[in-house]
């Protein structure tokens, strides 16, 4: 079965997961992702990924991918946060972080974490 991956980016944050996404395309590329509206469609048209896109994170993408989560369709959550800047969405981005926490799903969200969970994630998949 393949690795299911959900993608999130805060607006300046954004830049990251593209260079990210481009660092381990040839694994995203092996799973099956999910992104919120804007990200999805940037990881598709720049990165060449297929990405299952989401309503954009104050539209509610956050708990779209939180009610996957919850029901056991994601195995882990890359969601690039941006804490410098408040985000009118606040209560959903919190909400999905919990369910991450209660559901003991991995959720990297900062670059360096990120890189950790992929690397990771990529390494079991090679075994």
């Amino acid at each position: 079965m393949k690795t299911r991956i959900a993608l999130i980016a805060h607006d300046k944050k954004k830049d990251d997961m593209i260079a990210l996404a481009t660092e381990y395309k040839a694994y995203l590329a092996t799973c099956q992702l999910v992104a919120t509206g804007t990200t999805g469609g940037r990881l598709a048209n720049e990165v060449g990924l297929t990405v299952d896109r989401k309503h954009s994170g104050p539209f509610g993408g956050d708990l779209q991918i939180g009610s996957l989560l919850v029901e056991g369709g994601i195995d882990a959550v890359i969601f690039l946060r941006d804490p410098m800047t408040p985000q009118p969405h606040e209560p959903d981005i919190n909400a999905l972080v919990r369910a991450c926490d209660v559901h003991n799903t991995p959720c990297a969200t900062n670059v360096a974490s990120a890189h950790l969970v992929l690397s990771q994630l990529q390494q079991r998949a090679a075994q």
